[in-house]
């Protein structure tokens, strides 16, 4: 008998040890899974509150998008109207001023195969 009560204490301290981890592991788990959903909810407010921000950039950016189509529309429709201006400007003055037509082409035909000469001898040196 007085073999068995340290055998049976020790059976009661392996017990009392059993528990205490038992409890550790369930207490671990507990504060593992209640970081889990305080992460879950803090994930789903941020998306929550980015969601408006990235909404309201994309509208930004379609907005700028927009004006940025809109201006070259109106910049092409300008250099069309200029352009159309400039040839009827061009046709009058040659109905008009027939004679000096001639003479500026024949001119700036000259001047630019000068140019050409020039740009290709300088080629042919180098």
């Amino acid at each position: 008998m007085f073999l068995n009560k340290p055998v049976e204490q020790s059976s009661s301290l392996i017990e009392q040890a059993s528990q205490s981890a038992d409890q550790a592991i369930k207490s671990t788990q507990q504060a593992a899974n209640e970081a889990l959903q305080t992460l879950t909810e803090a994930m789903q407010d941020l998306r929550h509150q980015a969601t408006p921000v990235v909404e309201r950039a994309a509208d930004s950016v379609s907005a700028f998008a927009h004006r940025g189509v809109d201006s070259v529309r109106e910049t092409s429709h300008q250099l069309r109207v200029k352009a159309m201006h400039a040839s009827e400007n061009t046709a009058n003055y040659i109905r008009h001023e027939p004679v000096k037509s001639v003479l500026i082409a024949a001119a700036t035909g000259a001047a630019l195969m000068a140019l050409i000469s020039l740009v290709s001898h300088s080629r042919n040196r180098s």
